[in-house]
C-alpha cells in the first residue's frame, strides 16, 4: 500500500524557479538565443533570469513579467513561476512597498515602447492640425478652391508620369549581382546557415551588420525577428522578409532570390482566339 501511494504522488521541481526555468528549457533541447527570439526578451535578461538574480532587472513588474513568458515558452505554470518570483524578489529586496504592483507585461511585446509614445503624439498634433485647417475651410471656403485648370494640369502631368513609369522595361532594374548585406534595425537574433553547416548564429544588435559569403552554398537564414533586418544587394535595398516579428526559417538569401522577392509577378499574355 504505501508504494502504491508513493506512486500517486506526482514528483515535486526542486531548486529555484530560475534553476527550474533552466532545466525546463534544456529539458527542451531549446538554446537562450531561441527562446530570445521566441519570446522577444533580451537574452540577456534570460540569463539573469535563470540566475535568479531577478533584483537586476528594470523593474518588480518586468522580472515576472519575463518569467511568465519564460515559464509559457518551455511548458511551466506562469502563476506558479510567478508566485515563486514574487518570494525570491521579496528576500532579495525585503524593504516594504507602499503600493501594490497592478500591472505585470505577461508578455514584453505588449509594453509601449518610446517610439509608439512619439508616434501617439505625433498623430494627435496631425489630428489637431487638420482640425485647424478644416475649420479654416469652412470659414473661408472660396480661398481655399484651387482653380479649375490647375487641376486638370495636375491630373494631366500625373497620368503621364504613370505612363512613363509603366513603360521602362523591367530590365532596367539590373542583374541580381553584388554582396548580400544585412543591417540590424533593432535587436535580432539569426542563423546564417546552408545545407552544410551554420556561417554564424548570433545575437545582432542596432547597427551591426553582416556579409553573406559570395561562396556560400545555398545560403539560408532562420530568425524571429525579419522586420528588425534591413537587406541590400550590390547597395540597392531590397524589401525586407516580413514586416512583422514572426519566425521565418529556410529563407534562401543569395542575391538572385532576394532581388527575385521584389519583382512583381509577370502578367500573362491572353491567348489570341482562333479566327474562322
Amino acid at each position: 500500500m504505501a508504494d502504491d501511494f508513493a506512486e500517486d504522488v506526482a514528483p515535486q521541481p526542486v531548486g529555484r524557479v530560475g534553476e527550474q526555468l533552466r532545466a525546463a528549457r534544456e529539458a527542451r533541447g531549446l538554446t537562450l538565443e531561441e527562446v530570445a527570439a521566441e519570446t522577444r526578451i533580451p537574452q540577456r535578461h534570460l540569463a539573469t533570469i535563470e540566475e535568479g538574480n531577478f533584483a537586476a532587472l528594470p523593474a518588480r513588474t518586468y522580472a515576472i513579467g519575463f518569467a511568465r513568458n519564460y515559464a509559457k515558452m518551455v511548458g511551466l505554470d506562469d502563476d506558479d513561476v510567478a508566485d515563486l518570483v514574487r518570494v525570491e524578489l521579496d528576500s532579495q529586496d525585503p524593504r516594504p512597498r507602499n503600493r501594490p504592483a497592478t500591472f505585470e507585461p505577461g508578455d514584453p511585446a505588449r509594453v509601449p515602447s518610446r517610439s509608439l509614445a512619439w508616434l501617439s503624439i505625433l498623430a494627435v498634433i496631425l489630428v489637431l492640425a487638420g482640425l485647424f485647417f478644416a475649420v479654416r475651410t469652412y470659414f473661408a471656403p472660396a480661398a481655399e478652391l484651387p482653380s479649375l485648370v490647375e487641376q486638370e494640369q495636375a491630373e494631366q502631368a500625373a497620368a503621364e508620369a504613370q505612363q512613363r513609369a509603366a513603360a521602362q522595361p523591367a530590365a532596367q532594374a539590373g542583374p541580381a549581382s553584388g554582396p548580400v548585406v544585412f543591417t540590424a534595425l533593432e535587436e535580432a537574433w539569426v542563423r546564417f546557415y546552408t545545407p552544410e553547416g551554420t556561417l554564424t548564429e548570433r545575437l545582432m544588435v542596432k547597427g551591426d551588420t553582416y556579409t553573406v559569403p559570395a561562396d556560400a552554398n545555398q545560403p539560408m537564414l532562420r530568425t524571429g525577428r525579419p522586420d528588425a533586418l534591413q537587406i541590400t544587394v550590390g547597395g540597392r535595398p531590397v524589401p525586407k522578409l516580413a514586416e512583422e516579428q514572426t519566425v521565418v526559417s529556410d529563407v534562401p538569401v543569395t542575391a538572385e532570390a532576394l532581388v527575385a522577392r521584389s519583382r512583381p509577378a509577370a502578367t500573362p499574355t491572353p491567348a489570341a482566339s482562333p479566327t474562322t
